[in-house]
């Protein structure tokens, strides 16, 4: 403490003493000298700012509408209702196949396959039959055949450890 005043107390006092000895200052304006407020020619009856046309609206907006066109521009056509993109696929053709024969034929099985061969032939048709790969409306079918074709691979992998398909 200061003479019995705190540091801040003491420099508030000090700053308010500044204060008023300096005159005020004029306040900064942010026009330029010699420009009025608008670039329209002021006429001797009327003061600084936009005159009125005769028909009492503001020359700026005449001037502006002056500029646009008397043509109205063509509508936009309206997008259709349903792109093509967001349309379901149809569903591929193997998807029908579900009889045992018929994912048979679709895997190639052959009795004189080997284990490779096999599994080979099952990453095949996995590769372009999963349903993974398929929209969630024909999952369930391609599920079925997956499952299927599994089965068979599998059965065919023990008839061949068995010694029946050499």
């Amino acid at each position: 403490m200061l003479f019995g005043k705190s540091l801040f107390q003491s420099v508030v006092d000090r700053l308010d003493a500044e204060a008023e000895e300096q005159p005020p200052a004029d306040e900064p304006t942010f026009r330029i000298n010699g420009l009025s407020t608008s670039f329209l020619s002021e006429t001797p009856e009327q003061g600084p700012g936009p005159s009125l046309s005769e028909s009492g609206a503001d020359p700026r907006l005449d001037a502006y509408l002056s500029l646009m066109s008397d043509e109205i521009p063509p509508a936009e056509p309206e997008p259709p209702a349903a792109p093509l993109e967001t349309l379901p696929p149809p569903p591929p053709v193997w998807l029908d196949r579900l009889s045992p024969e018929e994912v048979v034929e679709d895997l190639g099985l052959e009795p004189s396959d080997d284990r490779e061969r096999l599994q080979e032939r099952r990453r095949a048709f996995a590769r372009d039959n999963h349903p993974d790969r398929l929209p969630a409306d024909f999952r369930e079918q391609a599920t079925i055949r997956m499952k299927m074709a599994n089965r068979l691979i599998d059965e065919a992998i023990k008839r061949y450890d068995l010694g029946f398909g050499r």
